[in-house]
């Protein structure tokens, strides 16, 4: 093995996880050099079979060092592979970056701590992170890792280790877009004489040609804290200039969709952008009992049932489990994917109850309400394509960004995408808030005149549940 290398360039050793989570990450490097244990190709060659999104992955990543591979000289394998990659110079032209590919081509064994027997996975790869630093003390070697466990293993030998940051969307979730914007309380002082206004269809537009523009996106709520309860959306936006359209009030009864309200501000909007059939897409974040599941749904119901726009609803969500797995479960898809989809039986129970109705009648609802919902698991969605289907993605917060990709682009005409979750309730091993694949969908789709986002911050599911949320 003949490692050449520059002073400012870096040696990154991956580990077996990040080219499971990322099988393109061997580009993603720039023009620093790259190097692979030899356990680590013998973990992918164990993981490859299987149909799950790490088989394929690892399936994915052979491919990609094959490629690499195949008309390259073996002799020339120690000199390692050029990785070159072109990146944009900032001057409208195109500069070439290269690093190198290195396979481990001879054993390389540094003496661990006796607390740390060599026939583990992790601590072989250690052990050759350990004899690259003492071989090449001119170089800068780092680990990087998705393994929280392996990092600490390698500062307590002293080792540079890392995390694989290049999926991550957001250094700081609180960047995240919330959809929503608190207008300054002199805003009709400032631009009130520069807009212009009418109405519509009953609507009512109005139209700003301010630098103030230039911080909007497409299909953003507008409001105002000052007393006079003024929300509007911006229907469209191009610099600077926006049309804004007043929401609508789905606070009082006279308003409600499929028997409900909306309880708050935030609530409200999210049943404006639902309800659009311009909005093809629409992502809700929120704490447990913000109405996520139960908004979307009643929006659906009143879109499927009453205005005809849809053919069905189709609900899925990643099943993934709190506790420990009970096993396989028996029957149909629907069957199998019931355990899994309390939230959607425990909304349709409340959707289906209307006041004033008997037993009998709220059994009837709710036996046509099931006839317009369908379960799906998302371990059938590759390949399909949905026709005016109303999709709900509960728990969206467990889906990578592949993931989600796979499931946004079976949307066929007429399809209306809803992702629901929570960031702060990742169960997914190596996904964060910063890189799971809602938060990658909401940054990527927010400048988008067809989605719409909000984030749902209050509660309202009962005093206990908001007490609990805050206190616990």
């Amino acid at each position: 093995m003949n490692i050449q290398t520059t002073p400012d360039k870096k040696l990154f050793v991956l580990d077996t996880n990040v080219l499971m989570h990322d099988p393109a990450c061997i580009f993603r490097f720039q023009e620093h050099d790259i190097f692979i244990p030899m356990i680590v190709l013998e973990e992918l060659d164990r993981a490859k079979k299987g149909i799950t999104e790490v088989a394929r992955n690892v399936r994915q990543a052979s491919r990609f060092l094959d490629e690499l591979i195949r008309d390259v000289d073996p002799g020339c394998i120690k000199d390692g592979l050029p990785l070159s990659r072109l990146e944009a110079n900032g001057k409208g032209g195109m500069i070439a970056k290269s690093g190198r590919l290195y396979f481990q081509t001879s054993i390389m064994s540094e003496l661990l701590p006796a607390t740390m027997p060599g026939s583990l996975s992790d601590n072989s790869i250690l052990s050759v992170v350990l004899a690259l630093t003492k071989q090449l003390p001119g170089i800068h070697v780092i680990l990087v890792s998705k393994d929280i466990n392996m990092r600490i293993k390698a500062a307590t030998l002293e080792l540079p280790a890392e995390d694989y940051h290049n999926d991550q969307v957001l250094d700081d979730i609180e960047l995240l877009y919330s959809g929503a914007m608190a207008l300054e309380d002199d805003f009709w002082d400032l631009h009130g004489s520069k807009m212009d206004s009418w109405q519509e269809k009953g609507r009512t537009f109005y139209k700003l040609e301010d630098p103030l523009v230039a911080e909007w996106y497409p299909n953003q709520y507008l409001y105002m804290e000052d007393g006079s309860n003024f929300e509007a959306i911006v229907r469209t936006c191009d610099g600077r200039t926006a049309i804004l359209e007043l929401a609508r009030d789905y606070r009082s009864k006279n308003h409600n969709i499929w028997g409900i309200t909306a309880k708050n501000r935030e609530q409200n909007f999210a049943f404006n952008v639902l309800l659009d059939p311009d909005i093809d897409f629409v992502t809700l974040l929120g704490t447990a009992g913000t109405g996520k599941t139960l908004l979307a749904l009643a929006a659906g119901l009143t879109l499927t049932m009453e205005q005809k726009l849809y053919h069905e609803i189709i609900m899925t969500r990643e099943t993934v489990p709190i506790g420990e797995d009970i096993g396989f479960l028996p029957g149909t898809e629907e069957e199998k994917m019931a355990p899994w989809m309390g939230a959607l039986m425990d909304n349709l129970e409340l959707l289906g109850n209307r006041s004033g109705n008997t037993e009998w009648e709220q059994g009837a609802t709710q036996n046509v309400l099931m006839n317009r919902v369908k379960i799906r698991s998302l371990n059938f969605m590759r390949g399909r394509t949905f026709l005016n289907r109303y999709l709900i993605i509960d728990e969206a917060q467990n889906l990578t960004s592949k993931q989600l990709k796979t499931l946004i682009t079976r949307a066929g005409p007429g399809t209306k995408i809803i992702c629901i979750g929570n960031l702060s309730q990742i169960d997914t091993p190596y996904l964060t808030a910063t890189t799971s694949g809602l938060t990658y969908v909401v940054d990527r789709f927010k400048r988008w005149e067809h989605a719409a986002h909000i984030t749902l911050r209050r509660g309202e599911r009962s005093r206990l549940a908001d007490y609990g949320s805050d206190y616990l």
